[in-house]
């Protein structure tokens, strides 16, 4: 959790599948626009690049939009009509310092951001992420592998700096 959302309120989606987390990605897309970041937590295997994907596909308007895990080019970027998107994984990243030769300033002044594995920016999440970072909580459920347990703040609309 960041400093930036300590007081959100939030609400807890139990998923099942991919086509459910697709649905509730786009519901978060249609509030998203540029200068707004999302951090997106949870173990491996618990959702966070098929919402990912899901998100920037919607944001793209095109649900056959190919969007490859950026998990070993540790970014990747689109144009899309809500504006550019920059999507992070930073689990292969050695020192938080990494980020600056990513383009990350870049990003969090003129992209939608997605980070998967926020953990690893270390003391820059809490210095760097804008008041617009919001923070997805991403959880398998141990005793049925088809379900996601997902916890999003009330997003409210449009509050980027666009």
């Amino acid at each position: 959790m960041t400093g930036h959302d300590f007081h959100i309120q939030t609400t807890t989606h139990t998923v099942r599948g991919e086509d459910a987390t697709a649905a509730l990605a786009q519901s978060i897309a249609a509030r998203l626009c540029v200068g707004q970041v999302l951090l997106l937590e949870g173990d491996l295997g618990a959702g966070k690049t098929t919402f990912a994907r899901a998100l920037i596909r919607a944001l793209s308007g095109d649900d056959r939009l190919e969007v490859p895990s950026p998990t070993f080019t540790l970014v990747q970027t689109y144009d899309t009509p809500r504006g550019p998107v920059w999507h992070f994984d930073l689990y292969r990243i050695k020192t938080p310092d990494e980020v600056w030769e990513l383009g990350w300033e870049e990003a969090l002044s003129g992209a939608i951001t997605i980070v998967e594995w926020p953990g690893n920016l270390g003391p820059i999440l809490e210095t760097m992420v804008p008041p617009q970072g919001w923070t997805l909580h991403f959880a398998a459920d141990p005793h049925r592998p088809d379900i996601r347990i997902i916890t999003i703040p009330d997003i409210p609309l449009n509050e980027g700096t666009a």
